[in-house]
């Protein structure tokens, strides 16, 4: 059995009190991980040509307040 199965047998065996805590300790975190890969991808130039583009489209008015 692997690592994956074992947890989703475990998550299906919690009571709903402990789904509900299992639910809320998981999206913090995945959310913390989400963060942690932005910051990488920041940091490494992966997000440079997208920060650009949005740049130049909002000099160039296709940009608007909502």
């Amino acid at each position: 059995m692997s690592t994956v199965d074992d947890i989703e047998q475990a998550v299906s065996q919690l009571s709903l009190d402990e789904l509900a805590a299992f639910r809320a300790w998981f999206a913090e975190f995945d959310a913390a991980a989400w963060d942690r890969q932005f910051e990488e991808d920041a940091a490494a130039g992966r997000l440079d040509r997208l920060s650009e583009e949005a740049l130049r489209d909002d000099q160039e008015g296709r940009c608007t307040d909502l």
